[in-house]
C-alpha cells in the first residue's frame, strides 16, 4: 500500500474577503474529492483570503499509480481554478 500526499498553494488575487475563499475551497474539494476519491482539506492560511493552500491524501497499490493519481489531481487542479499554483510539495509514503 502507498499513500501520496500533496500540498498545493494557489494565488487567487480576484477574492476579496474569507466568505469569496471559502466558495472557491469548497467547490474545488468537492470536485476534486469526487473526481479521484482523494481526500482533500484547506491545510494552512485559512485567515489569508487571497492564498488557499490544500492538502490532498490518496491510497495506491503502487509508486507509478500514486504519481499518476498526484498528475491527474494537479492537471484537474490546475484546469478548474482560475488562482495561480505557486507551490507544489509532493510525497509517496
Amino acid at each position: 500500500m502507498i499513500i501520496a500526499v500533496i500540498k498545493i498553494s494557489i494565488h487567487t488575487p480576484w477574492v476579496h474577503s474569507l466568505k469569496e475563499k471559502r466558495m472557491v475551497v469548497k467547490s474545488l474539494c468537492g470536485k476534486v474529492s469526487n473526481k479521484f476519491n482523494v481526500s482533500i482539506a484547506e491545510v494552512e492560511e485559512q485567515d489569508k483570503h487571497q492564498l488557499i493552500v490544500l492538502g490532498v491524501a490518496g491510497m495506491a497499490g503502487d509508486t507509478t499509480q500514486a504519481d499518476s493519481i498526484i498528475d491527474h489531481v494537479v492537471n484537474f487542479i490546475e484546469s478548474n481554478t482560475e488562482g495561480e499554483i505557486i507551490k507544489i510539495q509532493r510525497e509517496i509514503i
